[in-house]
């Protein structure tokens, strides 16, 4: 088991978007199947977001395992203008609302602001997440993709649970401040796209309505440059006798406080997944890795340019 702040989950959590959002079509038998399988192997904390699908993926959630409640953690999360910066501003009480009804719940064990909105201050979105914990709505108050400078001023309004953000090999700028700033302030961390959006396990050419084909890591030639870094993962990997995708989640899972939520809509890749627990990395090897991966050397922003300017910005490759 692991802590994300006073909430104690398992190792490894699943983010759900994928479910509903981003990488293509899903089949709502084989989502419902994997997600039952979870439950089955020890996953305790299940991830979903109000943007996800427009709702459907806390439906999804709400529908598929609504029968464990008692057994599971629920983390979701909103942004105050789901339709964009010129849409309709959503208070985070009419928010949770929405999210309960989706759901079927009584109660959300984490509720995060999804993105830090540049128009509204963090303590009043903060704040008023906190009066909804007093209400009991929420269990506890996150906050994803927030800088350093946020995460304080946040966590000085209300006490955060815990911070969602992008880790992985390939994604490393919250090393240098925004992880140690989590961990002097004793907030949980959460690692989303622990895989690089499945870089890692070895996609590298998204299908045409897949999200990932617009994202400047996944054009051809910042897939070119970033395969022969990857290489070095497959190298430990036949060398340990492990896939890839095991070899890179291990590595997140070598970090201390931190839990990877790692998403998929295939029961044989979530097992495969959970099996990185029992990976162990040397330090060798963990220098290995991080070296064929240093902060800033992947080639190609992590976000079309229209979603950068809401998540702290990391150095990139000449």
């Amino acid at each position: 088991m692991a802590q994300v702040g006073q909430l104690e989950v398992s190792r490894q959590g699943y983010g759900a978007m994928g479910l509903s959002h981003s990488y293509g079509r899903a089949d709502e038998a084989q989502s419902v199947a994997t997600l039952h399988r979870a439950i089955e192997l020890g996953i305790t904390f299940f991830d979903t977001a109000t943007g996800y699908g427009a709702g459907h993926n806390e439906e999804l959630i709400g529908r598929a395992l609504g029968w464990r409640r008692d057994e599971i953690t629920i983390a979701s999360k909103f942004v105050h203008r789901p339709d964009g910066p010129e849409g309709r501003r959503i208070d985070p009480a009419e928010a949770v609302d929405a999210s309960l009804k989706r759901l079927g719940f009584e109660r959300i064990d984490l509720y995060y602001l999804h993105r830090v909105d540049p128009d509204i201050p963090v303590e009043e979105s903060i704040g008023a997440l906190g009066r909804l914990v007093e209400a009991g709505k929420i269990g506890g108050v996150g906050i994803s993709e927030a800088d350093a400078g946020q995460l304080r001023r946040a966590h000085a309004t209300h006490p955060l649970t815990a911070l969602q953000s992008e880790y992985s090999l390939w994604t490393r700028g919250i090393e240098a401040e925004i992880l140690p700033t989590v961990r002097e302030l004793g907030i949980g961390f959460v690692a989303y796209s622990p895989l690089g959006r499945g870089f890692l396990a070895g996609v590298s050419a998204p299908e045409a309505d897949d999200r990932r084909s617009v994202h400047p890591r996944f054009q051809p030639d910042a897939v070119a440059a970033n395969a022969e870094r990857r290489r070095v993962i497959e190298g430990v990997a036949a060398r340990l006798d492990a896939t890839p995708a095991q070899v890179a989640l291990a590595w997140v899972l070598s970090k201390e406080g931190v839990v990877p939520i790692p998403g998929t809509r295939h029961v044989a890749h979530l097992e495969s997944n959970w099996t990185a627990n029992d990976l162990h990395l040397d330090a060798a090897t963990i220098a290995e890795l991080e070296a064929a991966f240093a902060p800033g050397s992947t080639v190609g922003e992590r976000y079309p340019a229209e979603q950068l300017r809401l998540v702290p910005r990391e150095p990139v490759a000449a």
